[in-house]
């Protein structure tokens, strides 16, 4: 599905990219990258239709996904943390 036929699905679904993204706990970072592929992945297009049917059949796809307590992945041992660890070996190397 290409991002443009994803955005107007998350229309029809009445939500914003960044209210969607807040609701499935996947980065609005992420979901951006995606416009630059100029196509989602599958998984995706198939939540955003699927709100989207909803949504005309005034069901609230809102309340179902809150019931599945879904969590944001997080990535460890990246980012600053990983550098300064490395900066710490590196100043140990440098005492020996």
């Amino acid at each position: 599905m290409t991002f443009i036929d994803f955005k107007k699905l998350l229309l029809d679904a009445d939500i914003t990219l960044p209210k969607f993204s807040k609701l499935i706990k996947v980065s609005e970072k992420n979901i951006q990258a995606y416009k630059k592929k100029k196509e989602v992945p599958n998984t995706i297009a198939v939540i955003a239709a699927c709100f989207a049917s909803m949504k005309s059949a005034d069901l609230d796809y809102k309340e179902v996904v809150e019931l599945l307590q879904l969590q944001a992945k997080t990535k460890k041992g990246v980012g600053f943390a990983k550098k300064v660890s490395k900066e710490k070996e590196a100043g140990k190397d440098s005492l020996l």
